[in-house]
C-alpha cells in the first residue's frame, strides 16, 4: 500500500516537472548561441528567440546581458553569468542566476563578454516588456505597454498580439493597441496599415506620440511621411491649446495664492484705511502655527496627522486675529489720520514679528508636510494638476464666500459697510466705530493667519514668508479697488492668469516688472481700481 502511494505521488510530480525539465532543456541551447554570435546582429537574433519563447525564466540571462555581466568560457563556449567580488570570480547558471556548481574559470581572461550596446539593451527593454504584458499586475503592464510604445520595436507584436486576446481591463487595452501600433511602425506591415497605426498615436497627442513620430519621421516612405507629418502638426497644435490650459491653471493657481494673501487686507485697507506693513507677518504667524500643530501631532498622536491642516485652521485664526487685536488696540489705533506714521510702526512691529519668530524658531526653513489627500497629482488631458493646488484653490474660493457672507449677511458687517461709507454717520448713528475698527483688523489679521496655513504647504515655511507676498497683495488691492471683495478676487486671479503667461517669454522677475509698470499705467486712468467704493477715504 505505502509503496503504490509513494509511486503516485511520483508520477503526479513528474507530469507537472516533466514539461518544465523539457522547457528548461530547450531555453539552454539557444542561450549558448550567445556564444557564437560574434555580431550584433547575430546577438539581437538570440534576443528575439528569447523572447518568442514567452517563458519569465529568460529574464534572467537578458538582464545579465544587458549589464554586460553575460560570458561564455573560451575553452567550451558555456555560457554564464559572471560576478567578481574582489579577486574571486563567481559562475552563475544564465537560467537561475544561482552559482553554478563545479564550474571555474583561472581568471577573467578566460571568459569573454557577449557583445552589447545601446540599441540592444533597448531591444532588451522591450523584450523584457513583452514577458510582463500577462503580469497579474496592472501597474507592470501599464508600464511594459508603456516601453514598447517608446521602443516602437516591432519584435513585440506576437506578444502583444497574444496579451490583447485575454486582457480584460480596458485602459491596459487601450495601452495595450496604442504599444501595437507603434510596434506596427517599424514591421513588415502594409502602407495603409501604417498609416491607421500613426493616426492612432496622433489621436493620443501627448508627447510620447511627438516623440515617437518625430523619430519616424526622417525614415519613412513618402506616402507614410506625409501622414506622420500631419500626425506632428495635429499633436503640435493640441499640446499648444493644453500648454495654454496648463498656464491658465498656474494662474488659478497663483492667483488663488494672492487671494488668500490680499483678501484680509483688503478688508482692513478699506474699512480703516490703514496701510498695513506687518500683514504678511500675520500670514507667517498661521504658517507657524501649522508647524507647531504638526510637530505636536508628530510626537503625541501620528495617527491624526491627515487631519492636522483641520486642526491649525481655527487655531492660526485665532493666533493671527489675537495679534492683530492687541495691535490695532495697542498702537495702530492712536495713528489714524496719519498714515505715514502708521505705515512705519506696522513696518517696526513687522520687523519685531520676525525677529521673535527666529528666536524662538531659528532663522532656517521649517518643514510643514502634505496630508495624504494633499500628496500627489493627477493628470487631466495633457495637463498635471497636483492636489496640494486644486485643494488651497478651492480653500480660497470657500475663504472668499464666507468672508462675503460675513460682509453682507452678518451684524458685523452691515457695521464695516457703514464705516467703509461714511464713518461720521455710522458713529451718528450708533455704531462703534473703535469697536468696528478693531474686529476689522482682528478679522484681516486672522484670514491672513488662515492663508498661512494654506501657504505652508506649498511654500518654505521661514520667518520671511510675509515677505514674498506683502507687494503682490498690495498689488491685487489696489488694482482690485480698495475694499470690495469682488474686485480683490477678479485683481488676484487677473495678474495670477497674466503673470504665467508672461514668465515663460520674460522670466519671473522681468514677468513681474512688467505687471507693476501695467498697473502704474492702469492707476492712472482708475485710480480707484477695477471696482471702486464709495467711501471716507474717497470723500475726503
Amino acid at each position: 500500500m505505502f509503496v503504490r502511494l509513494v509511486t503516485a505521488i511520483l508520477m503526479i510530480v513528474a507530469v507537472f516537472v516533466s514539461p518544465l525539465l523539457a522547457q528548461e532543456n530547450a531555453l539552454r541551447p539557444i542561450i549558448g548561441e550567445f556564444a557564437a554570435a560574434k555580431k550584433f546582429s547575430a546577438v539581437a537574433l538570440v534576443i528575439d528567440r528569447l523572447a518568442a519563447t514567452g517563458d519569465p525564466r529568460v529574464a534572467v540571462p537578458l538582464r545579465a546581458l544587458s549589464a554586460g555581466k553575460l560570458k561564455f568560457r573560451k575553452s567550451d563556449n558555456a555560457v554564464f553569468i559572471v560576478e567578481q567580488s574582489g579577486d574571486q570570480i563567481i559562475l552563475n547558471d544564465p537560467l537561475t542566476g544561482k552559482p553554478a556548481s563545479g564550474e571555474s574559470v583561472a581568471s577573467t581572461s578566460d571568459l569573454k563578454k557577449v557583445k552589447i550596446k545601446n540599441s540592444l539593451r533597448r531591444k532588451i527593454d522591450t523584450a523584457l516588456s513583452g514577458l510582463t504584458l500577462k503580469s497579474k499586475s496592472t501597474v507592470v503592464r501599464l508600464q511594459a505597454a508603456q516601453t514598447i510604445f517608446a521602443a516602437s520595436d516591432a519584435s513585440a507584436l506576437t506578444a502583444l498580439d497574444a496579451a490583447l486576446e485575454s486582457e480584460k481591463d480596458p485602459v491596459v487595452r487601450e495601452a495595450f493597441l496604442d504599444a501595437r501600433a507603434s510596434a506596427l511602425l517599424t514591421s513588415s506591415a502594409d502602407t495603409a496599415e501604417k498609416i491607421k497605426a500613426v493616426n492612432r498615436i496622433t489621436a493620443r497627442g501627448d508627447q510620447p506620440a511627438l516623440a515617437l513620430l518625430s523619430t519616424l519621421q526622417t525614415s519613412a516612405p513618402a506616402e507614410l511621411k506625409l501622414a506622420i507629418d500631419e500626425g506632428i502638426d495635429e499633436i503640435k497644435a493640441g499640446l499648444q491649446l493644453w500648454s495654454s490650459a496648463q498656464n491658465i491653471w498656474y494662474g488659478i493657481s497663483l492667483g488663488s495664492v494672492l487671494l488668500l494673501a490680499a483678501i484680509g487686507l483688503a478688508i482692513t485697507f478699506g474699512v480703516m484705511g490703514v496701510i498695513n506693513m506687518a500683514h504678511g507677518e500675520m500670514v507667517m504667524l498661521g504658517a507657524y502655527t501649522t508647524f507647531v500643530v504638526q510637530e505636536a501631532i508628530r510626537t503625541s498622536a501620528p495617527a491624526l496627522f491627515d487631519y492636522s491642516l483641520l486642526i491649525a485652521l481655527p487655531l492660526a485664526f485665532l493666533v493671527s486675529a489675537t495679534v492683530g487685536l492687541l495691535m490695532e488696540r495697542g498702537l495702530i489705533r492712536h495713528l489714524y489720520g496719519r498714515p505715514l506714521e502708521t505705515l512705519l510702526a506696522t513696518w517696526g512691529v513687522s520687523l519685531i514679528l520676525q525677529q521673535t519668530i527666529r528666536t524662538i524658531f531659528g532663522p532656517t526653513n521649517r518643514e510643514v508636510g502634505n496630508p495624504s489627500w494633499m500628496s500627489g497629482a493627477f493628470e487631466l488631458g495633457q495637463m498635471s494638476i497636483t492636489w496640494n493646488r486644486l485643494w488651497i484653490v478651492v480653500f480660497a474660493f470657500a475663504v472668499f464666500a464666507v468672508l462675503y457672507f460675513i460682509l453682507n449677511r452678518s451684524a458685523l458687517g452691515l457695521d464695516m459697510r457703514a464705516v467703509t461709507q461714511n464713518r461720521r454717520m455710522a458713529a451718528a448713528m450708533g455704531i462703534r466705530t473703535p469697536w468696528v475698527d478693531a474686529m476689522t483688523f482682528a478679522l484681516g489679521s486672522g484670514i491672513a493667519g488662515v492663508a498661512g496655513v494654506a501657504l505652508s504647504q506649498i511654500d518654505n515655511v521661514s520667518p520671511n514668508l510675509g515677505q514674498s507676498y506683502i507687494i503682490d497683495s498690495f498689488l491685487v488691492v489696489v488694482f482690485g479697488g480698495v475694499g470690495n471683495l469682488w474686485g480683490t478676487l477678479v485683481g488676484a486671479m487677473s495678474l495670477g492668469i497674466v503673470n504665467k503667461f508672461l514668465e515663460p517669454y520674460a522670466g519671473a522677475v522681468l514677468g513681474k516688472i512688467f505687471i507693476l509698470v501695467l498697473i502704474i499705467l492702469f492707476i492712472q486712468k482708475r485710480p480707484r481700481g477695477l471696482f471702486a467704493l464709495k467711501g471716507r477715504a474717497v470723500e475726503s
